[in-house]
């Protein structure tokens, strides 16, 4: 099997990379370069055919993420539909399978088969539900079984895998000396953090990495190296664990675009509103300009309910910063389980985030769609102002105008638009 990378190496530029730049301010050659040189990923299983295909990195709009997925406690196929159906109308580029209840062969395919755009996953939910379903303990976890996890997951098409090789014996051991308030909030990582504390053995995802290259290159599914120790509280964040597992993924980024393995690096959950450019930066220099996915950020932990909002501020930050793909956050975040309209608007809140990004990364095109709408504005063109709206259904359903179409309810005859265009001409 030849990756995307393999091909960038090679100075080959795929049809997936041509298609992948339409709507970007790249062309196909600037693409495969930064593929290349590992500063892009272009997720796109040889197993998995779509219609909208994405790349992420550098030079390329903030991308934006929907998580989705089945629980134990909600496994309904018609409800995940839905949220789908949110995800996509609201722009996601990608969504991600994070089911733990249900069919989760079913549910993946639901989404490989309908979504339009890259799937990711975690494997080890899989797997770790397998093992609760039959009642089995998950120290007794076969590495065996979770690799066997990882490549059925990738055989049967997804693009992208979180797998979080970074929380090893050493960057455990950094809880013993940091004060944390929750050690560890990914639900990914304290599966192998418990594992590895019960079995007394390093994380086989690390021990064993090559096998992960090997699984991954066959398929050419991309590697998102998850942040096990992402803080869940700000006052938790750049600590001894979350930067030792990030000096343990650079090293590991290198291995894999070595290999000819596509890998970004998941980045942090807490942090503090002025530590995350930084952390950002930190990624960025350790990681050799690979691209950075990153969960929010939330600087601050009291908004629950609100946590879209939380997440735009602190995605608009990072992603101003260099952070290359927003994974979104709902209403529902710490709560419970999205239904399609937390999907929906946590999406939204999302790609303002990232579009607010694109605009102080001076991503070419981005200030011509504020300007455009500034104009209607100007003109009191009000359908020209839905079609430049971010969320043109939204702007169309709330729109009050008055009945010679000169203002809205909020100024009528008072318009400061329509007086001040009268008044300088």
């Amino acid at each position: 099997m030849v990756t995307q990378l393999d091909y960038a190496k090679a100075g080959i530029v795929t049809d997936a990379m041509r298609r992948a730049v339409d709507g970007e301010p790249l062309t196909a050659e600037q693409l495969r370069d930064a593929i290349a040189e590992g500063h892009a990923v272009l997720p796109k299983n040889t197993h998995h055919e779509f219609a909208t295909i994405r790349a992420i990195g550098r030079g390329l709009k903030t991308k934006v993420n929907a998580n989705l997925g089945a629980s134990g406690e909600c496994a309904d196929v018609a409800l995940e539909r839905r949220k789908l159906a949110a995800a996509i109308k609201a722009g996601a580029d990608s969504v991600m399978d994070l089911s733990t209840g249900g069919d989760l062969e079913e549910l993946r395919a639901m989404y490989l088969r309908e979504g339009g755009t890259m799937v990711g996953t975690v494997p080890i939910y899989a797997v770790a539900t397998d093992m609760v379903r039959r009642g089995i303990p998950l120290e007794k976890m076969d590495p065996d079984d979770l690799f066997a996890g990882i490549e059925a997951q990738c055989r049967q098409g997804v693009d992208y895998i979180t797998v979080h090789c970074g929380v090893t014996q050493a960057s455990a051991k950094k809880l013993e000396h940091f004060q944390r308030i929750m050690p560890c909030v990914s639900r990914g990582g304290s599966i192998l953090l418990y594992w590895m504390r019960r079995n007394r053995t390093e994380n086989p995802l690390y021990q064993d990495f090559d096998v992960l290259l090997d699984i991954a290159h066959a398929h050419d599914v991309t590697l998102s190296l998850g942040d096990g120790f992402r803080p869940g509280a700000i006052a938790d964040a750049i600590d001894g664990p979350q930067i030792e597992e990030l000096m343990i993924l650079a090293e590991l980024a290198r291995r894999a675009r070595a290999r000819g393995v596509q890998v970004m690096i998941e980045g942090p959950g807490h942090v503090p509103l002025e530590h995350i450019q930084a952390h950002v930066q930190l990624e960025k220099k350790l990681c050799d300009g690979a691209p950075f996915y990153v969960l929010g950020p939330l600087p601050t932990d009291i908004a629950a309910g609100y946590d879209h909002i939380t997440a735009a501020v602190g995605g608009a930050l990072a992603g101003a910063a260099g952070a290359d793909f927003l994974c979104y956050v709902t209403p529902a975040e710490h709560l419970g389980l999205p239904d399609e309209d937390d999907v929906y608007q946590g999406v939204m809140a999302a790609r303002i985030a990232a579009h607010i990004a694109d605009l102080a990364k001076g991503i070419p095109g981005a200030m011509a769609r504020d300007r455009a709408m500034s104009q209607c504005r100007r003109a009191l063109d009000w359908d020209g102002m839905i079609a430049a709206a971010l969320d043109p259904y939204v702007v169309k359903r709330r729109l009050q105008v008055t009945e010679d179409r000169q203002g809205c309810s909020m100024c009528g005859k008072l318009c400061a638009v329509k007086l001040a265009v009268s008044a300088v001409g």
